[in-house]
């Protein structure tokens, strides 16, 4: 199978932030602290990319997007915790586990709210959300290990950079091909015009359960790998206000672009910990008023978001063929 050029020059650019990250590392120039800032701005990116798919291309508002990422968390924590005690094995084990049961309970639940629409699908996302934060609070009564109220700790560390750089290298170049493929656009069009995309024999019911089952299976995919980055986990760290972490990251990045849902998770777990350097004990009562200035300002400066649906020329797929066998850029050149 031919690579594209498009490819090769991001897995370049992908092992010069690799040997950057591994430069600063060996010169003590970034240290724990901020190492464990890096590794979290990366698992958020998965799980923003998560979001991406069912907001930013598929146009399905959602703000239970926390919940997935909880299940996917605390699925793998409790899956190590009893069976694997730090075999790499098992952490892939308990890591694909939680994306399966957040996809599982993504397609349980959005065969019948995503007949919803726009602030309707939010509400219905929002109360599941609520649900398993209720849920994980009394999840103890049920499952010991989970902690309930308590949290649960003891996870095995087992992630570290190297692992987590791979996963979210490939799990990038997994989302950049479903994007460009039929099925993508297909989403892309249910996000333009539902009822266009509907009249022209798109099954928009079958694209949008598909995008939110992927958006929510990656979501629990980044809880599984936090819940090996962190040794503790508490249901407080699942709320609904981090569905808005996510939410806002894929709104000030740009609906539509993964450039734009990338830089901007990494940027938003660095400011993050800048503000709550900064706030010190005052940041949680301060964290609603921050993310909705924040967003205000967005809204003002630039509505369309960072990269306003466009996307960096390493992140295209190799440019599409005419029926005649030429080769045309992804703007396309006109008839």
């Amino acid at each position: 199978m031919k690579i594209s050029r498009q490819t090769i020059m991001l897995l370049i650019l992908a092992a010069a932030f690799f040997a950057l990250v591994k430069g600063l590392q060996f010169a003590g120039v970034l240290n724990a602290y901020w190492q464990l800032v890096l590794d979290q701005a990366l698992v958020t990116v998965i799980g923003a990319l998560g979001l991406s798919l069912i907001y930013g291309f598929t146009g399905q508002f959602s703000l239970g997007h926390a919940a997935f990422y909880g299940l996917g968390a605390y699925t793998a924590g409790a899956i190590d915790i009893v069976y694997g005690n730090g075999n790499i094995i098992f952490f892939f084990v308990s890591i694909l586990a939680g994306a399966a049961l957040a996809g599982l309970v993504a397609l349980l639940i959005g065969l019948p709210i995503l007949r919803l629409r726009s602030d309707y699908l939010g509400i219905a996302t929002l109360g599941f959300g609520i649900i398993v934060k209720v849920g994980m609070d009394n999840a103890n009564k049920l499952i010991p290990v989970l902690g309930g109220a308590t949290g649960m700790s003891g996870t095995p560390q087992t992630a570290h950079f190297d692992l987590i750089f791979i996963l979210v290298l490939i799990i990038i170049l997994l989302v950049r091909n479903f994007v460009f493929s039929t099925y993508g656009r297909a989403c892309t069009s249910i996000r333009e015009d539902e009822i266009a995309a509907d009249i022209m024999g798109i099954d928009t019911t079958r694209f949008k359960v598909l995008a939110f089952v992927l958006g929510c299976s990656l979501a629990g995919l980044a809880g599984g790998i936090y819940a090996h980055r962190y040794p503790f986990l508490h249901p407080a760290s699942f709320d609904f206000l981090k569905s808005f972490d996510f939410l806002l990251i894929v709104v000030l990045g740009g609906l539509g672009s993964m450039t734009g849902t990338i830089v901007t998770a990494i940027g938003w777990g660095f400011l993050m910990e800048v503000l709550r350097a900064v706030l010190g004990e005052n940041f949680i009562d301060w964290r609603g008023v921050i993310y909705a200035l924040i967003l205000i300002v967005a809204i003002i400066l630039r509505p369309q978001g960072l990269f306003s649906g466009k996307e960096l020329g390493l992140l295209l797929p190799r440019p599409l063929q005419t029926g005649q066998g030429k080769e045309r850029s992804h703007a396309g050149t006109g008839s």
